[in-house]
């Protein structure tokens, strides 16, 4: 969470015009960063995904009850990044309660929220990453891209290996 603010302020100072491109996935504090650019263009098949922010704690009930405040310290933070880009017409409440469910949306819904452009579907963006497992509302489209690229990945691998190809697995 840190980080990724820091890095979306970092690209906020930057007095060169940005433009971002969410070719896949811009979830969580990528939603974040993804903000930063000047001009931020969404495929109509790629998604971006707010939610509050998570973190893991160990201690007594003094530690959690503080790690609570800090979640709701940075999820404030976090939101005034997203007032900062509403699209005209949307009122932060909302956005509060699509970032409560967690909610996942295609460009096309993004930019109902958000002053972002809705680009041309691109068909070759793949993704094998664990954490897409970890969100309660990912969407199906997302979990079958993710099975089938993985299929794609194991028999491109099984045909090098037959061929005789050496892998460091």
């Amino acid at each position: 969470m840190f980080a990724g603010m820091a890095i979306y302020n970092m690209l906020k100072r930057h007095n060169g015009f940005k433009t971002v491109y969410v070719d896949g996935v811009a979830a969580s504090i990528a939603s974040v960063i993804a903000l930063a650019g000047d001009r931020i263009i969404i495929p109509s098949n790629a998604y971006l995904m707010i939610h509050k922010p998570w973190t893991i704690a160990v201690g007594n009930a003094d530690d959690l009850l503080n790690m609570i405040e800090m979640l709701d310290k940075v999820e404030e933070g976090i939101i005034n990044v997203y007032a900062d880009h509403l699209a005209d017409g949307v009122d932060i409440e909302t956005i509060k309660e699509m970032v409560a469910k967690e909610t996942w949306m295609t460009g096309d819904e993004a930019a109902r929220y958000f002053n972002v452009e809705v680009g041309p579907p691109l068909e070759a963006v793949a993704y094998s990453g664990e954490m897409l497992d970890k969100f309660r509302n990912a969407p199906q489209q997302l979990k079958d891209a993710k099975k089938k690229s993985l299929a794609v990945y194991r028999a491109r691998l099984n045909l090098l290996k037959l061929k005789g190809g050496t892998i460091d697995e």
